[in-house]
């Protein structure tokens, strides 16, 4: 069975990665995206390394069963390709700065115009309104002034980034939730409208304890490492021969951890009979659960805590991952057919449906691998028009 944006037709103006993230969403779910890109190189994510057989994998990655064609839109007959094709689409992407669509000629209200209907998402930086607007931003950036980075790392060291571009991912989940709200609504209203997501805004929204805790005491958040702002042990801890991950949320968690370590003297020590008191007393607490824990294996204290119900889990490298059977069960690592390279792994979806699956099944396009297919069957262009628009650099 298709998936459940089955017949909803998606036109892409999206580059690099916060864009194609969002549209790629739509796609596993179902949607026709048609990925507009300039003729000869692409999107130009296309040139990022590293590659399998000549394909980025960056852009396989993120672009996956989406359509390509190429269209100059700086030229007047590309233009009106566009208008004819927005009059056919649900949704419009596009992650351009604020202001370069309306000086391609493709703003929200020339749009809108073409087609009342249509959901048009704009993602950038900072938003298309407020006094950064204009600034160019890239994921490092939304990470940073967003302020991920600032609590992100060691205590004591240089802030980090964390370790995928959440700053583009994250703008990408809230366009697609507010592309599928709009959508809902228009069922309703029978309208179409603009829908404003800034990276930015994404990473402040994602730092929604941080600010909580900021609120509540006027104390700035710094890094804490691995651990937990409010809960100890909750967090990542070495062994005899690598690390694991503890969690002991009920009291009585931590009392068994501390029983099974044959640490039972800590149980009535005063400086950790809590959360608070722990959080509180860390520079105390650390090193001796530092010392406990590395008594044993990774795998020894895994089989331990797991037997005695207590939350605890590897701390897998990426390898580990995509071969985990769990992981490769849940068809969270699938295969997509590329038409010259073959068959291709990419990272399947977490989104399970019971009836409407996701179907993932084709690899990313080829530059403009379906120009022809579009603009004939969409807009009944002739062998003889695409030719003379080839010729002109239209497409």
């Amino acid at each position: 069975m298709p998936g459940p944006l089955e017949g909803v037709k998606v036109l892409s103006f999206a580059l690099h990665l916060a864009g194609p993230f969002c549209t790629m969403l739509l796609c596993d779910l179902g949607a026709e995206v048609i990925k507009i890109e300039p003729p000869g190189k692409g999107d130009p994510a296309r040139r990022n390394f590293p590659f399998i057989d000549g394909i980025s994998s960056y852009f396989l990655s993120i672009n996956r069963g989406q359509k390509s064609i190429t269209l100059n839109l700086r030229d007047e007959q590309a233009k009106k390709i566009v208008f004819e094709l927005v009059k056919r689409m649900d949704i419009l992407v596009e992650n351009f700065r604020p202001g370069v669509m309306e000086r391609l000629g493709f703003s929200y209200k020339e749009i809108n115009t073409v087609n009342p209907k249509i959901i048009y998402a704009s993602i950038s930086g900072f938003g298309q309104k407020g006094p950064y607007k204009t600034k160019p931003a890239f994921d490092m950036i939304a990470q940073g002034m967003g302020g991920t980075v600032s609590i992100t790392g060691e205590p004591g060291r240089a802030p980090v980034r964390v370790g995928f571009s959440i700053g583009d991912i994250g703008a990408s989940l809230f366009s697609a939730i507010a592309i599928l709200a709009a959508l809902h609504e228009r069922e309703k209203s029978g309208k179409g409208q603009w829908i404003d997501v800034a990276m930015t805004d994404s990473q402040v929204a994602l730092c929604e304890n941080a600010c909580a805790r900021y609120f509540a005491t006027g104390e700035i958040p710094k890094p804490l490492g691995s651990r937990h702002p409010l809960m100890t042990p909750f967090q990542v801890l070495p062994t005899k021969d690598g690390y694991f991950v503890l969690i002991t949320v009920p009291e009585e968690d931590w009392q068994k951890f501390l029983k099974l370590a044959g640490r039972e003297d800590l149980i009535s020590d005063p400086r950790f009979p809590s959360h608070k008191d722990r959080v509180a007393n860390y520079a105390a607490f650390e090193p001796i659960l530092n010392e406990i824990t590395k008594t044993k294996t990774t795998a020894e204290w895994l089989a331990l805590l797991e037997a005695n119900g207590i939350m605890c889990g590897p701390v897998n490298n990426i390898g580990q991952v995509v071969n985990d059977p769990h992981i490769k069960e849940r068809g969270m690592i699938v295969e997509v057919a590329h038409h010259r390279v073959g068959r291709l792994r990419v990272t399947g979806t977490p989104m399970k449906f019971s009836r409407t699956q996701c179907q993932i099944e084709k690899a990313c396009p080829d530059v403009g691998e379906h120009t022809a297919e579009i603009l004939s069957s969409m807009l009944g262009f002739s062998a003889e028009n695409l030719e003379e628009l080839r010729k002109a650099g239209v497409i």
